[in-house]
């Protein structure tokens, strides 16, 4: 069994961020997808970092709470 909890300020607008976004935690291409999605207006805490078990980048959603996305190695 697994549980996210994040803090929202406004209900509405995290779920129509979280549904209209559709996000995907894992993927396959992340530094085509980055550029996109900055393009949407989407927030990031960093530039894409790389190591040997893959790259991964923080996402930040509209109340600052961060999503990692990650591509494996």
């Amino acid at each position: 069994m697994a549980a996210i909890r994040y803090l929202t300020k406004d209900v509405d607008r995290s779920i129509a961020f979280y549904t209209e976004h559709r996000l995907v935690v894992e993927v396959v291409d992340l530094p085509a997808r980055v550029p996109a999605m900055k393009q949407k207006g989407l927030r990031f805490r960093n530039e894409i970092e790389s190591g040997p078990g893959g790259k991964q980048i923080q996402l930040e959603d509209p109340d600052g709470n961060p999503i990692e996305l990650f591509q494996p190695a």
